[in-house]
């Protein structure tokens, strides 16, 4: 009988076993899936996707505007000075 005992409990820490492995791998599954949609694309800030640095020309952003900002306007690319 102490056999057979030793054999159900075998039985049923190998079913509870199997039957925790299938339901971590269902949720760490529907867990990646969420994420995965819920991260979308980043879209341009802007209307134009050209990509290209087009400078804000207005008199008064030029007015509050550094000569090593202007300089970098001036020459296409993106300011790295403020």
């Amino acid at each position: 009988m102490n056999g057979i005992r030793k054999s159900v409990a075998a039985a049923a820490i190998a079913g509870s076993m199997l039957v925790g492995g299938i339901a971590g791998a269902v949720v760490y599954g529907a867990t990646v899936i969420t994420a995965a949609a819920a991260s979308p694309s980043p879209s341009p800030s802007t209307g134009t996707s050209s990509g290209k640095f087009v400078p804000n020309e207005d008199p008064a952003h030029e007015a509050t505007e550094s000569a090593a900002r202007e300089a970098q306007e001036n020459a296409g690319q993106v300011p790295t000075v403020p």
